[in-house]
């Protein structure tokens, strides 16, 4: 496969490796390598359609069940859709209570650390996609570590951050997640620092569900996270990536940070579908 780096910290676009085809073990060593240098990596004009989609996702790791059915209605489904097109070809508008839930992932964060075991690998296929608005932002957790001092790294190595997503949903509207949802998604204990374990480097584990430092105050807590985000996400450490249909992405949430950036969904219509690979394990054990 052919990759061009896309910004100083990570991400690629990948031509020359056909997602069509079945992953051999060569060639999921080879995207698994790829995955672990470059986090992000993005395939133009691969959309593979659901039943290719979920097949792939399978040969990757064990596919993770979306929370939102599995918490409201005890159904396992695995795909998402990430945008205002509904199945039966509508389009919601931007004061649809889905479209507002939706803006929660505005904020930075990453998938599914509210999760005890967290989500490994996002895959979206990008089908309809706006002409003005809706890009996705990314940035290096793992690079944001590697440019704080010693003294901070030796600071934050051995906290434990609490993620809620009752926390996070509540950000867009008090009553954002449903009881059923709520219970059975209870706060989790996360480490701040994670390890990469095929390459040892390290990088910060935070985003819009991390709600207190363990054992630190409301107050100390936000100072932290909210400053380290701050500066994990200056604008010189972001890339930004503007859908193309036919997109096909993988990123890595153990160390991107990402957030979707609004578009005006009265204008505009916006359909991608998302898989998730669950992780390895809990955090605290790594």
């Amino acid at each position: 496969m052919h990759i061009e780096p896309l910004h100083a910290d990570f991400g690629a676009r990948i031509t020359g490796f056909d997602i069509s085809r079945p992953l051999d073990a060569a060639r999921r060593a080879d995207l698994l390598a790829a995955i672990d240098r470059y986090s992000f990596l993005c395939f133009p004009n691969q959309a593979p359609g659901d039943e290719r989609h979920l097949a792939f996702t399978r040969e990757l790791g064990e596919p993770e069940p979306n929370h939102l059915p599995k918490g409201e209605e005890n159904r396992i489904e695995y795909f998402g859709t990430i945008g205002n097109v509904q199945p039966d070809g509508t389009a919601l508008g931007n004061d649809d209570r889905m479209t507002i839930f939706l803006t929660g992932n505005n904020m930075w964060h990453t998938d599914a650390s509210f999760k005890p075991v967290p989500a490994f690998l996002s895959i979206n296929a990008a089908y309809e996609v706006p002409s003005d608005g809706g890009e996705t932002q990314f940035i290096s957790a793992r690079a944001a570590y590697d440019r704080m001092p010693d003294s901070r790294k030796a600071e934050v190595d051995p906290l434990i951050v609490v993620h809620d997503y009752v926390y996070s949903r509540s950000k867009v509207a008090p009553d954002a997640v449903s009881p059923a949802l709520a219970k059975s998604l209870p706060p989790v204990r996360q480490r701040f620092v994670r390890r990469n374990p095929a390459t040892g480097r390290k990088n910060l584990y935070m985003g819009s569900h991390a709600k207190v430092i363990e054992g630190w105050s409301d107050r100390e807590s936000r100072a932290l996270i909210d400053g380290l985000t701050a500066e994990a996400t200056a604008e010189a450490n972001i890339l930004t990536h503007r859908w193309q249909a036919g997109d096909f992405a993988i990123w890595d949430n153990r160390c991107l940070l990402h957030r979707g950036l609004g578009y005006d969904a009265d204008r505009h219509r916006r359909l991608m579908r998302q898989t998730r690979v669950r992780g390895s394990g809990s955090t605290l054990e790594e």
